[in-house]
């Protein structure tokens, strides 16, 4: 059987407020959904029709760079919630996610939970209260960001782009294929300041850099750079 989907929603930050019994209709119209490996839940720009809830398995969180390239965002494990603003406006996917390994979902359709949200007045006001919660703590985590040094902001997008993978034996470092360029519209700088950056982590055989990517060969030294 596994986790009723009452209890999982009671794992999740956005419906902490919620007592089991506000719960309960939330639960009523969700929907049990299983995805193999390698395979995508909904696309980036897709519209909007439905949230999900990991029950086991892992996801990764992509957007399209420009010339094609999937850029990873976030990974994703049980207890979590993804397309979550689906519940409220409708809109189209911000970003892709795809299964990392095989995952059971629960699924809440946007449509049957903005009539939950309708019908009950206190769960509205309390979820109206969640995700202002979460809306500071982004706002927060984008202003301690736009504080960081270039450094900091430089290592802190390799560390993003090679967090999934780990480096077996024989092999020489997890290669990160993106031009300086790139990397300094991650990371919100110029060029010339991630050529700068990347040549003080080569003399430090943090990373090795060549044309049109980087390598890096110590991912915990490169971690010791955000700050």
């Amino acid at each position: 059987m596994g986790e009723q989907p009452v209890d999982l929603l009671a794992r999740v930050p956005l419906f902490a407020e919620l007592s089991p019994a506000e719960l309960e209709p939330i639960a009523s119209v969700a929907i049990p959904r299983s995805f193999p490996r390698g395979v995508r839940v909904f696309m980036e720009g897709d519209s909007g029709d439905a949230c999900y809830i990991v029950r086991t398995g892992d996801l990764r969180v992509t957007r399209e760079h420009s010339d094609g390239r999937a850029i990873s965002l976030a990974t994703l494990g049980p207890g979590d919630i993804f397309g979550e603003l689906a519940m409220i406006d409708g809109g189209t996917r911000s970003a892709s996610v795809e299964t990392l390994s095989e995952a059971e979902l629960l699924a809440l359709p946007a449509s049957a939970v903005r009539r939950v949200i309708a019908a009950h007045g206190d769960i509205a006001a309390k979820l109206i209260v969640a995700i202002t919660r979460r809306l500071r703590e982004t706002n927060e985590r984008v202003s301690r960001q736009s504080f960081q040094t270039v450094p900091s902001r430089v290592a802190g997008v390799l560390a993003q782009l090679t967090a999934e993978e780990s480096i077996p034996d024989g092999r020489d470092g997890i290669t990160v294929r993106m031009t300086q360029a790139d990397l300094a519209q991650l990371a919100g700088t110029s060029r010339e300041s991630v050529s700068r950056f990347l040549a003080t982590l080569e003399r430090a055989g943090v990373v090795a850099v060549g044309r049109g990517r980087v390598t890096v060969l110590e991912p915990r030294r490169l971690r010791a750079y955000i700050f």
